[in-house]
């Protein structure tokens, strides 16, 4: 299973350096000191970064003003369900929850798993681009 430096799990939770090492002196969220470096697990990384967004509160819906999002997202692998065929993997990308339904051969080849840090590119014939009233 990856491990990831302080740095890099920060980054991935979007909070500083910092944030992350109280968190891990609080009991938070575990990590390991090796050479004088600390890591923490990737898939208890994952398991915290989903708990952490699901305690996000929502804000209730706004006008959009404008909108085009960018077509990649860098994120944790929190699920993967996999039957004789198909595989559903889920990704959390900062405040963002990615579902992408794929084989379970390009799953296992992937060897995505929850912690494995993963890129989800959004390749659509159909995307809804927004604009609201601006009066």
């Amino acid at each position: 299973m990856p491990e990831y430096r302080v740095k890099q799990a920060a980054d991935l939770l979007g909070v500083s350096d910092d944030t992350l090492r109280r968190w891990i002196e609080q009991g938070r969220l575990a990590a390991t000191t090796s050479a004088g470096r600390q890591t923490v697990d990737g898939a208890e990384l994952a398991a915290f970064a989903h708990a952490l967004a699901a305690d996000v509160p929502r804000p209730a819906p706004m006008p959009v003003v404008s909108e085009s999002a960018r077509n990649r997202f860098v994120g944790l692998v929190t699920n993967v369900i996999r039957d004789t065929v198909m595989a559903q993997v889920e990704m959390q990308c900062g405040p963002h929850r990615i579902v992408s339904l794929m084989s379970r051969e390009a799953a296992d080849d992937l060897g995505l798993e929850p912690g494995v840090l993963a890129i989800a590119a959004v390749k659509s014939t159909n995307v809804v681009v927004e604009v609201p009233d601006r009066a």
